[in-house]
């Protein structure tokens, strides 16, 4: 604990000396969520930073959304703490998966979850986030989608916009697909007063039984203003320990075992301090790839 304390106020004093800022994911370790100076989910950190006069951002995150802040924030120098930190489900899907998709869906547009590489998102006409994502769908002007890389969202996308048809991709978050109805079912059975919140990741029937279907900063909100004083959390055990913090007297309980992301739990105080340190590491993206994906990520705020 006293290690942990030291390399905090050394992170501190660097931060100031090289003019950094440090964001943090809501699924990051407690250590690291302490250390930043802004918390949250992967665009809200990154449009934060754009609009921030640091030289420096240091995303304690996973590669995709460090390549999203670097989009955002050209001019800037964007570090990973840990370059192993990937993404599972941005992974999952190809350029050359989503262009073959394309070629059998000429008139779809092309949807695609910030949850995803540079490049998927360089061969996409908008984004969108698992808040705007049902908004996004409903009103960019097209009868057909091709919805990527999460075909959990899409699926819940799909119920709420029936008018449009949804050509999913078979990409999924492995924390969230992993909750189980029983692991539900247990949870309302020794807390049957609190609600169930889950986030739209999670398998279709997870969603259709519960009371919220909502994204992280959707979450946080509605456990800070809602009556209940227990709420069962169906996401990624970080979030669950900042809204701990932030809601002193409201009890948190997991879906079953605590489910964790074990991509987001490599980057350690160290790592941070490195990060600032040495410039670990530092991310670059290739002008037009960049181009075309901050396209796609501003089309997002006409249609959500």
């Amino acid at each position: 604990m006293k290690e942990t304390g030291e390399l905090a106020l050394k992170i501190s004093e660097l931060k100031i000396k090289r003019n950094a800022i440090i964001l943090a994911h809501n699924y990051q370790a407690e250590e690291v969520q302490l250390a930043a100076d802004f918390l949250g989910d992967s665009l809200e950190l990154s449009r934060k930073a754009a609009g921030l006069d640091q030289d420096i951002i240091v995303f304690a995150g996973v590669k995709f959304m460090a390549e999203t802040a670097k989009i955002l924030s050209p001019a800037k120098k964007v570090l990973l703490p840990r370059l192993d930190a990937g993404c599972p489900m941005a992974d999952m899907i190809t350029v050359d998966e989503l262009r073959e998709m394309k070629t059998r869906h000429p008139r779809a547009m092309v949807v695609t979850y910030v949850n995803s590489s540079v490049e998927i998102k360089a061969e996409s006409d908008v984004c969108c986030t698992s808040a705007n994502a049902v908004q996004v769908v409903k009103n960019v002007p097209a009868a057909e989608i091709i919805f990527v890389p999460d075909e959990n969202l899409g699926s819940y996308v799909q119920k709420r916009v029936p008018e449009k048809k949804l050509h999913l991709f078979e990409g999924f978050c492995y924390v969230h697909h992993r909750i189980r109805a029983e692991e539900i079912a247990a949870a309302r059975a020794l807390f049957p007063g609190a609600p169930v919140i889950v986030h739209p990741e999670v398998r279709p029937e997870i969603a259709d039984n519960a009371d919220e279907v909502l994204s992280t900063s959707g979450m946080l909100l509605y456990v800070r203003s809602a009556p209940a004083l227990e709420f069962i959390v169906a996401t990624e055990q970080g979030l669950l320990q900042r809204m701990k913090r932030e809601n002193p007297g409201k009890e948190f309980i997991p879906a079953g075992r605590e489910k964790i992301c074990s991509n987001m739990k490599r980057t350690t105080l160290l790592d941070v301090f490195a990060a600032l340190d040495e410039d670990k590491y530092m991310i670059e993206v290739e002008p037009r790839t960049a181009g075309r994906a901050g396209r796609a990520l501003r089309e997002m705020l006409k249609y959500g």
